[in-house]
């Protein structure tokens, strides 16, 4: 058990050596091989080889490598690895007796079939298949990185004794080959990912955050790129899950994220890049527009930063409950208590209290939700436990049910944006709407701590619509269940005096966008004799090329253009099983160039929460008892995870990606990768 198959791929293969092999190889009718003295002797039957002297040397010797242990001559079989005596004296008797037995080297040489059943159409059918040792370690490999399991797991006992019990032959590898394996696949998954992305003809949404773990205190950047494939499928891949040594500046980060898009050649089709809100990232945008060629993103890179969802929590009035929940989660022998009192009052909630993050919506929501419902569970133990100090008042647990009801809008939307199956561009734009709406609403609550808390609510929403604003009105009229109509329509509630204003800017910016796709659209199908005759251009009169761009816009606008007929027809109906990007995918013939804008528009990101997901994953990998993982082993795991998902799920969504992880709590014995294998470097920049 002790062998390692990856440490013999360089091993000769001998069916392909001579024609001599070839004969020995083959089995008589019996199935047994030709008697041994037969072999040796028969040399018309080309049964042996002669060596350079002109010594006749047995053709057992290519089935056996001579080596020397302890000073000794031993003959070692090359499929088994077992060693046997390799001095002339002994013969070759014993080697072709093994040879004759050596069930790997029947399986390695002959192609052993091994019966099987598998399910076809239902029903469980027998077949057969060839045992591939290099396709067991690969399969082992992929379910490694799959699910996270610890790379230890091929020490792990019980996991060899399984692995013999469903096929003797396969000899588990050791954690340095598996390793191997792993980059290995990084390599080639990564190949299969950069021509996918090169084949892509539309743009390229970016979402990226930053994360630092805990048990490492290092922080990394995931890059996640977000497109619609030729198949109009909506995908999205991790790039990078890079480790950046501190200091996290603008500088250094927007180093690092346009290294990733001049890497994977995507920074000419970029469409936008959602980032958190916060001071840096804003920095940051500006230092990557400086870096980047601005005439190749959407209008000269204006629609480029788009702030990610998320608002400050409310945290007046509802400390008292988050202090409760806190109380009766803090020990085990307190959330046992409180289930016995639950249990005492027939109390019918069956969730378990949690506590929330106090910067996301949706946890808040969902701990007050659960609290709320055991409302009398805490009073009760109110006199059944004298340290329980904070319970709240009847005032404050009516303010935590207001605020609860106006946090249920928060929590849909906020599961909508953090969904599984990650939604197009034009699902956003009503919900936010919906959400600018109901702060209006708050602003005139009765309630002085409501009010305060949407004042500080609208302050943050005004800087995240201001820059999501245009682009999802975009996305909105490419939705021909909306169209201008959505626009009109929450505009009318949002600007009572200026809606008109409102709808014709987006409106422009859509035949803006038109123009732009269908100039571009002709320049890269003219005749490539056009330049024959060209002469050096005046750089000087650049601003005179702008001029003229600007007035071939002003001239589409008034030509009945398909843009004109698509928003002249009626809108259709609303249906909850309306595939957008399938209608796109049929509706190119008749709107060429407007399919081209969707393909880019409706792949946009909102969140940033795909980037986020990485973390949790990153968290589970980089457990306390993995704290040594080096970062190249993690990226390599975290970015073929993504890729081998993707490609299982055909790009149609992310799902069984969060599905693991409670494996990697088992403490390994020793670091996982305090060395990288030799020559694992993949080009990746030394910090």
């Amino acid at each position: 058990m002790g062998d390692d198959i990856g440490s013999h791929q360089s091993r000769s293969h001998p069916i392909g050596n001579s024609t001599q092999s070839n004969e020995i190889e083959s089995p008589n009718p019996e199935g047994s091989f030709p008697n041994e003295n037969v072999i040796e002797e028969d040399v018309g039957d080309h049964t042996e080889s002669t060596t350079q002297g002109g010594r006749l040397k047995s053709v057992v010797w290519n089935h056996f490598k001579k080596i020397q242990v302890n000073g000794e001559d031993k003959a070692q079989c090359n499929y088994c690895k077992k060693l046997l005596g390799g001095k002339s004296k002994n013969g070759t008797r014993h080697l072709h007796l093994h040879m004759e037995s050596c069930i790997q080297r029947k399986i390695s040489l002959r192609g052993q079939k091994l019966i099987t059943s598998k399910m076809v159409k239902g029903k469980q059918e027998m077949t057969t298949t060839i045992y591939d040792p290099e396709f067991a370690k690969k399969e082992l490999a992929q379910a490694i990185i799959m699910h996270e399991y610890p790379l230890s797991i091929v020490d792990h006992l019980g996991f060899k004794k399984y692995s013999f019990a469903l096929q003797p032959l396969f000899k588990v590898p050791s954690r340095n080959t598996m390793k191997k394996e792993i980059f290995k696949m990084y390599d080639v998954e990564k190949t299969v990912a950069l021509k996918l992305m090169d084949t892509n003809e539309g743009r390229v949404a970016i979402t990226t955050d930053m994360w630092t773990a805990s048990n490492q205190k290092k922080g990394y950047m995931a890059i996640t790129a977000h497109y619609i494939d030729h198949s109009w499928n909506l995908q999205s891949r991790i790039l990078r899950f890079i480790y950046v040594p501190t200091p996290h500046t603008s500088e250094r980060l927007s180093t690092v994220l346009v290294g990733c898009l001049l890497d994977w050649n995507i920074d000419g089709k970029l469409s936008t890049i959602t980032l958190d809100n916060c001071s840096t990232n804003d920095s940051m945008i500006e230092k990557i527009k400086n870096k980047l060629h601005l005439g190749s993103l959407l209008k000269d890179g204006s629609l480029l930063h788009m702030r990610c969802y998320g608002l400050e929590v409310v945290k007046d009035g509802v400390e008292k409950i988050r202090d409760s929940v806190a109380y009766w989660t803090a020990t085990p022998k307190r959330v046992e208590k409180f289930k016995e009192t639950t249990k005492q009052l027939r109390m019918t909630c069956t969730k378990s209290l949690c506590l929330d993050c106090p910067t996301r919506w949706n946890s808040t929501y969902k701990m007050l939700d659960i609290a709320i419902s055991y409302k009398e569970v805490f009073c009760r133990l109110k006199h059944r436990d004298d340290k329980y100090t904070c319970l709240p008042t009847t005032t404050q647990w009516e303010f935590a049910s207001e605020v609860c009801e106006k946090l249920k809008i928060f929590n849909s939307v906020t599961e909508l944006f953090s969904g599984t199956n990650y939604p197009t561009a034009n699902l956003y734009f009503p919900k936010v709407c919906e959400i600018n709406l109901a702060i209006s609403n708050w602003l005139t609550s009765s309630n002085v701590v409501i009010q305060r808390m949407a004042t500080k609510m609208m302050d943050k929403f005004k800087c995240y619509w201001s820059v999501i604003h245009d682009i999802m009105g975009v996305a909105t009229i490419l939705d021909p269940r909306y169209k201008m109509s959505l626009l009109e329509y929450y505009y009318q509630k949002l600007y009572p005096a200026d809606a008109f204003h409102e709808t014709r800017r987006i409106r422009k910016l859509c035949y803006d966008l038109f123009s732009d796709y269908e100039l571009k659209s002709k320049e890269s199908t003219s005749s490539p004799f056009e330049d024959i005759n060209s002469y050096v251009v005046d750089d000087s009169l650049n601003d005179f090329d702008a001029f003229v761009k600007s007035q071939k816009r002003a001239k589409t606008t008034h030509l009945e253009s398909e843009l004109d007929l698509y928003l002249e027809e009626d809108i259709l109906p609303r249906t909850s099983d309306f595939d957008i990007l399938m209608w796109w995918k049929l509706n190119g013939v008749k709107y060429p160039t407007l399919q081209k804008i969707a393909k880019d528009v409706l792949a946009i990101p909102i969140s940033s929460v795909a980037s986020e997901s990485a973390f949790s994953t990153g968290g589970r990998i980089l457990s306390p008892h993995r704290n040594r993982l080096h970062w190249q082993t993690l990226e390599a795991l975290m970015c073929v995870r993504s890729w081998l998902w993707s490609e299982e799920n055909k790009g149609l969504s992310s799902k069984g990606m969060e599905d693991y992880g409670n494996l990697l709590d088992e403490i390994d014995f020793e670091d996982e990768d305090e060395q990288l294998p030799s020559g694992a470097t993949h080009g990746l920049e030394d910090d």
